[in-house]
């Protein structure tokens, strides 16, 4: 079992690899992140915002679409790897907020965003329940959590968790654990953190859509 410093320096590592190909027809396995973008565009067009973080935002692909569709809000994408957070600046996507961190230690101040968006990221978090409780203190009240990431059958989570995912660490990469809907829905509660949407999709993908009701439990 990894500590969650070298499950951190595996991601860092893993990503610094993958800045370079990270939007290009060479990505392999990133292009999953892909399959994400029209789900998460459709959610924040149910309702109006003006500050939006990405947290695992890499080098930023989301960021770019939803600049190129309004460049009047204010993005900000957050990575741990240095280097993804650099391939963003380079972009020089005026007014964008590019920041080096920690997605289970926000290093933002209470209040600040509107939405808050996750794709593809949250499997690499040693402390899943941190971050969830970092989003809370982030978000404005009123403010959505829109996340996606891996799920599957309880049988299917065991193997991904038990096989798959500790040779993807044997390789390089920086998974920790895919989570079940149960799983999600008791770190909402926790988090204080109101479900609206909780769904498995296509693909093992888990859709979540939570708000922040100003402490109201789920």
């Amino acid at each position: 079992m990894r500590s969650d410093k070298e499950y951190k320096e595996l991601t860092i590592k893993e990503f610094s690899k993958a800045a370079e190909i990270y939007e290009t027809d060479q990505a392999g396995i990133y292009e999953i992140c892909k399959d994400d973008y029209p789900y998460i565009s459709e959610e924040l067009g149910k309702e109006d915002y003006t500050e939006l973080l990405d947290c695992g935002c890499g080098t930023g692909p989301m960021i770019s679409l939803l600049y190129e569709k309004d460049p009047t809000k204010h993005y900000t994408g957050l990575d741990i790897t240095p280097k993804m957070i650099e391939a963003g600046k380079a972009k020089n996507l005026e007014g964008v907020n590019w920041v080096v961190g920690d997605c289970e230690n926000l290093p933002f101040d209470e209040n600040s965003f509107d939405v808050i968006i996750c794709s593809n990221s949250f499997h690499h978090y040693p402390n899943p329940q941190a971050f969830f409780n970092s989003a809370k203190r982030v978000l404005k009240p009123g403010g959505r959590l829109i996340l996606q990431d891996y799920t599957a059958s309880k049988p299917m989570l065991w193997l991904m968790n038990h096989t798959e995912i500790p040779l993807a660490n044997f390789v390089g990469h920086g998974d920790v654990k895919a989570y079940s809907l149960d799983e999600i829905r008791a770190f909402c509660k926790k988090a204080r953190l109101k479900i609206e949407k909780l769904e498995k999709a296509k693909k093992f993908r888990l859709h979540l859509v939570a708000r922040k009701t100003g402490g109201e439990d789920n």
